[in-house]
């Protein structure tokens, strides 16, 4: 941790030599969901590979681009892309743009995901505010020597994603005739798809849903003291009595088709902010 804000400094140097935006929403679009991107007036497209100490995305899904702009009247940062511990990266390395992210002044974060359905209420196509969270990686992004000038040792975890930002997201989708679930995000490191046995031990412990991201960089921003808003598609059921063998292609097009919803649901919750 001791070098990490000296390369937050370098990531931040090269992003203000390309915008002069002041980020105040940061968005991480995940698998499917990338396209928020072109409702976004852009003043700059940075590709990873150009900004210091940033990951460069190898999941073909994911664009692999900063871009710097206004949405809904409001100047994000936003990645157009994440990156998965299950690609080979640390932690660290996984949450460095959300610290990037702090040290430009970034308050709140909107990240969004795809994942499985393990309530058996939750049809594919679905959109499920995140409530709460399950660790399952293995792993912590703060785990090392802590900096406090990053965040503080031991952050507090019992409200990840902000009650004001889940109640401005329900009375939202309410008004806007959205359905908007509500419920437990499990992280599972994969790339492998979960098991039978492993979706009745996720329903079982709590969990509504399941995918490989998003928890790394809620851990992070709540340390750096971003408040959070998640949101997932939920592409496919995961019922252990009913599984079916997964078809990726399948599941891309369930958020594809979801993605204006989404889309729709993030302007009107920037419009609030």
């Amino acid at each position: 941790m001791a070098d990490t804000y000296s390369m937050m400094q370098e990531a931040a140097s090269l992003i203000k030599s390309k915008s002069t935006i002041v980020p105040e929403i940061g968005i991480i679009l995940g698998t499917g969901l990338g396209r928020l991107a072109d409702a976004i007036e852009k003043e700059a497209v940075i590709p990873y590979e150009s900004i210091p100490h940033f990951p460069v995305s190898t999941v073909e899904m994911h664009a692999g681009k900063l871009i710097m702009g206004t949405l809904s009247g409001k100047t994000v940062f936003a990645m157009q892309g994440r990156f998965h511990f299950y690609e080979g990266y640390s932690m660290q390395q996984i949450v460095f743009p959300v610290r990037v992210m702090k040290f430009m002044g970034v308050k709140t974060l909107i990240v969004s995901n795809a994942c499985g359905g393990i309530n058996p209420l939750f049809v594919p196509g679905s959109i499920m505010a995140i409530i709460d969270h399950i660790n399952l990686l293995g792993d912590n992004p703060l785990i090392g020597s802590n900096d406090d000038r990053i965040g503080p040792r031991y952050p507090d975890m019992s409200e990840p994603y902000a009650k004001g930002l889940l109640e401005k997201v329900s009375t939202i989708a309410l008004k806007s005739g959205i359905q908007l679930e509500r419920g437990v995000y499990a992280a599972m490191s994969g790339p492998s798809l979960e098991t039978k046995a492993e979706y009745r031990m996720l329903r079982l412990i709590g969990a509504d849903v399941v995918g490989m991201s998003t928890v790394p960089e809620v851990i992070a921003a709540v340390h750096a003291g971003i408040k959070v808003l998640g949101l997932s598609v939920v592409t496919d059921s995961c019922l252990p009595d009913a599984l079916e063998v997964a078809d990726i292609k399948k599941i891309i097009a369930v958020a594809d088709r979801a993605e204006p919803v989404l889309v729709r649901l993030i302007k009107k919750v920037l419009e609030t902010l």
